[in-house]
């Protein structure tokens, strides 16, 4: 579902364009007023970490017709100092339990990245205050792990606001430190050539750098005639018959009014494509984004009156009308200006990669000496259950055998073999009883005659 212009204030540009792309227009004359096209849902990231967690509370949000009305009603100050988080009282009670939801979904995301952050440092406690723990998240009430409460929408909106606030500056840091980083491989790399290899190198790199510097005239963003070159590349329009109000409604292109930041990032791509090009060795895709930064807080700082990171048609069309529009200063790219470090910040930069890479290298050889150890160990245990396996196979042989002793063997047929011993064992005891049975009646007395005289 896309978000409504004020959801998009709420947000403070949720739909910031880190890695925005350029506009594709068809270059034909404007057709007659058509039935608005379905709109794409808008899937930019803010870059913050619950950004998934904000878009979804707004998104319920919007279901709410009492809460999308005072949505379009509020201004930036009502929503920034929380005003508009009292309204969440008079929200239907589907709304209300469907953020309950998503909060207890927060909740449950944020106990596992902790349970994770104290795993990876080897923390062995068995025990763990979650609610302390939540604490350490500013963008919801972690004493109500339950319910989402119009703390938590105060909460939401100015943690989103401090962090957005903090987002340029954040990717300007992050490009100092690539760039400090591309500079220090660049010495090491030198460093490890021999004396006249590194002169070719060096002369090498010098040639691409001045390639990189010749190109075509970068106008000043939001000057006349930069908007005039992205209505007439871009939109197909005559350059002579350029029009403010035109073109700001031909670029508000979810038609919200305003435009934000991904928008505005948008009209510099032209500007951008005069400088770098992917293709190039000497051209780096880095610096044309930090470039596209640069294009874009210029713009912001001239034309956002009210710094609410989007700009109005009334803002837009005022700006027009300063001196600066048509007579703009020279636009100077990063090469023109000074480097974004200093030879300082440089050398503490490549101190903190030594105490990195000497950790690193003690994490190694800790590492390197565990897998030796786990080896020894497996070695070990491999020959102790081969023992077991060789004692087993030796100790089932022996009860095999200790049975094939006690029984007799058998003959080709399967027939039990009896040993002649055995056989003369058994015709002896058969012949032994008949000739105890002769010898008893040889000794018994002879049967008295029947007709011998009865003495008195």
């Amino acid at each position: 579902m896309l978000l409504n212009p004020r959801c998009l204030l709420l947000l403070l540009s949720v739909s910031v364009g880190v890695w925005s792309v350029p506009i594709e227009r068809h270059e034909v004359p404007p057709q007659p007023e058509q039935p608005p096209e379905e709109k794409q849902e808008d899937n930019g990231d803010t870059g913050l970490y619950y950004d998934r967690y904000l878009r979804e509370v707004i998104e319920v949000l919007e279901t709410d017709p009492h809460f999308r009305e005072k949505l379009q009603t509020a201004n930036t100050e009502d929503i920034k100092n929380g005003r508009l988080s009292k309204e969440l009282d008079l929200v239907g009670h589907h709304v209300r339990t469907r953020l309950d939801e998503l909060k207890r979904q927060e909740v449950s995301r944020l106990r596992m990245l902790l349970k994770a952050k104290l795993d990876s440092a080897n923390t062995q406690s068995l025990q763990m205050d979650h609610a302390s723990l939540l604490k350490q998240f500013e963008h919801l009430d972690p004493h109500n792990q339950n319910t989402f409460e119009a703390k938590d929408l105060e909460l939401l909106i100015s943690t989103a606001t401090k962090d957005l606030e903090n987002y340029d500056a954040e990717r300007h840091e992050e490009f100092k430190r690539y760039e400090m980083l591309k500079e220090h491989e660049r010495r090491e790399y030198l460093k490890g050539l021999d004396q006249e290899k590194r002169e070719k190198e060096e002369k090498r790199m010098e040639e691409l750098k001045e390639k990189h510097r010749q190109h075509a005239k970068v106008n000043a963003p939001g000057s006349v005639a930069q908007l005039r070159e992205v209505w007439e590349e871009t939109d197909g329009l005559d350059p002579q018959e350029f029009n403010a109000k035109t073109f700001f409604k031909l670029h508000d292109t979810n038609g919200d009014g305003v435009l934000d930041e991904q928008e505005l990032e948008a009209l510099f791509t032209k500007e951008l494509e005069k400088v770098y090009d992917p293709k190039n060795e000497e051209d780096d895709m880095m610096e044309m984004e930090e470039e596209r930064l640069r294009m874009r807080e210029h713009i912001m700082k001239n034309v956002d009156v009210n710094q609410d990171r989007l700009v109005s048609l009334e803002e837009f069309l005022k700006s027009t009308e300063k001196k600066e529009f048509n007579n703009p200063k020279d636009w100077q790219t990063l090469d023109d200006t000074k480097p974004v470090y200093s030879e300082a910040e440089l050398q503490r930069f490549e101190a903190e990669l030594q105490v990195k890479e000497e950790e690193l290298g003690r994490r190694a050889a800790t590492l390197q000496q565990e897998q030796e150890l786990l080896k020894e160990r497996g070695k070990a245990l491999e020959a102790q259950r081969r023992e077991y396996q060789q004692a087993v196979l030796e100790m089932s042989q022996r009860h095999k055998d200790q049975a094939v002793e006690g029984q007799p063997p058998t003959g080709s047929n399967g027939e039990l073999q009896f040993h002649h011993e055995m056989q003369k064992l058994e015709d002896q005891g058969a012949k032994a009883p008949v000739e105890q049975e002769v010898e008893v009646k040889d000794n018994l007395p002879a049967e008295p005659p029947h007709n011998l005289p009865v003495q008195t």
